[in-house]
């Protein structure tokens, strides 16, 4: 049995870093001594109880060893893996990142990855990927490193700002949900049990959040005719606002349907590879009212939500079946599984763009399919878009580009730039800077 150090930064979350621990339990191939940091260590703290618990309900108490380190260095000395799931700041922050867009007639979906929030997000989380990407140069320079963090695209590409050599991916499960959809189409053609996702192969471009499936076969038949004849139809795009009024009533915000998916490949050739409210921020026209929104089936999530579920989380008591572990569609273990050897994956993948991308910059970070085997990823070429779907996705990283360079330079006036050409704010250019200032002081880091 291989035995590993595995870091965790952020290790007081109560939702990746305990369901990082409950994927690693289930397997026998690997003795693994995890170290936690967390600014907050008793956060960390409670997740050593809850971590113990988890490896003696599921008779893995020899296998897994879990503590607490005072500071970064500690943690991350001679760690073969690191995961990093970090919320950067305080709740407080995210009122800056949601709430004062809103009081200027911003509509934001999520507000983690693009639009005003997403850049408010990034100028608190970047300097602190920074200080990761430096940590790991000094102190486990060949680590595997998994980030979870968002705005996925540029917190990773903060790290190998920060230490080029990294051996880094962002991991994100926004694509499994659209597989999971073209598996529940699959079902009701065929008039077969819908199959898991992974039986569906997709060919996967763009950068995260903004990602399209060009290709998706199941058992070798090509699924784009049916898939292109289903978003064609107008009776694929029903009124669904009194659905969304219920997802309302019922708090179930992180739901859709994916009509924006299947309404990006009507309008632009290629089917949208990320939920709704992801997908939605990054065209205006979809976030240009309340209303539009719900008529397509998803919500926007309020900041009230995010404080109660934030202190309902911390709140939360493992004990019984929560302890019990379980698969998850989470593909961080099959990663971690993957770059030891024991076997291999082809999944979607975050990474530098060494060429898999045609009609994006090579360096820049880019959600692609890659192929994971023992200590390696390779990068797997993606078949290009429509032309549209390119100049979309190369709009939104030249903007991340100018963000990375921003605030890497501490260069708050280049950052107005993005903010200003972001196509969310819709602004005059004094309400635009006034919302700007508002939202620096707002949304600064606070802990």
């Amino acid at each position: 049995m291989k035995e590993i150090k595995l870091a965790i930064i952020g290790g007081g979350s109560r939702l990746w870093a305990i369901q990082f621990l409950k994927d690693v339990t289930l397997q026998d191939k690997l003795k693994v001594n995890f170290s936690l940091y967390d600014i907050e260590k008793q956060a960390a703290l409670n997740n050593v109880a809850v971590g113990n618990e988890i490896f003696k309900a599921n008779n893995k108490e020899g296998q897994f060893t879990i503590s607490v380190e005072d500071t970064l260095e500690d943690s991350l000395k001679g760690a073969d893996f690191v995961i990093i799931t970090i919320e950067p700041g305080i709740m407080d922050c995210r009122y800056g990142d949601l709430v004062l867009p809103d009081q200027y007639g911003i509509l934001q979906t999520v507000g983690d990855t693009t639009g005003p929030g997403g850049i408010m997000r990034a100028r608190r989380a970047l300097p602190i990927f920074f200080e990761f990407g430096k940590a790991i140069e000094k102190c486990c320079p060949n680590a595997w490193v998994i980030n979870y963090t968002n705005p996925m695209t540029l917190c990773t590409a903060a790290l190998y700002k920060a230490f080029p050599q990294i051996k880094a991916l962002g991991c994100c499960h926004e694509v499994f949900h659209v597989q999971e959809y073209i598996a529940s189409l699959v079902g009701e053609w065929f008039n077969i049990p819908q199959p898991d996702r992974r039986e569906i192969k997709i060919d996967v471009t763009g950068i995260n959040h903004v990602t399209f499936i060009t290709k998706a076969l199941y058992k070798g038949e090509d699924l784009m005719p049916r898939i292109k004849q289903l978003s064609l139809d107008p009776a694929s795009y029903p009124d669904l606002t009194e659905y969304s009024k219920d997802l309302i009533a019922n708090e179930k915000y992180f739901t859709c349907q994916h009509k924006v998916a299947l309404s990006f490949l009507r309008d632009y050739g290629a089917l949208g590879a990320a939920g709704d409210r992801h997908l939605a921020e990054f065209v205006p026209f979809y976030l240009q009212d309340e209303e539009t929104p719900l008529r397509y089936g998803f919500t926007r999530t309020p900041y009230e939500f995010r404080v109660k579920r934030d202190i309902e989380k911390k709140q939360r008591v493992y004990k019984g079946e929560d302890l019990i572990a379980k698969p998850s569609d989470e593909e961080g273990l099959d990663i971690l599984l993957s770059l030891m050897g024991e076997r291999t994956l082809r999944t979607n993948i975050n990474r530098p763009n060494l060429g898999q991308i045609s009609y994006l910059p090579k360096g820049r970070i880019v959600e692609s399919n890659g192929f994971i085997s023992e200590n390696s990823i390779e990068a797997i070429v993606s078949q290009d878009p429509p032309v549209g779907v390119q100049n979309l996705v190369r709009r939104i990283s030249d903007e991340q580009e100018v963000i990375l360079n921003a605030i890497w330079d501490g260069d708050d006036e280049r950052l107005f730039e993005a903010f200003l050409t972001d196509p969310l704010v819709n602004l005059p250019r004094d309400k635009a800077r006034e919302l700007f200032d508002k939202m620096m002081i707002a949304s600064e880091l606070k802990y």
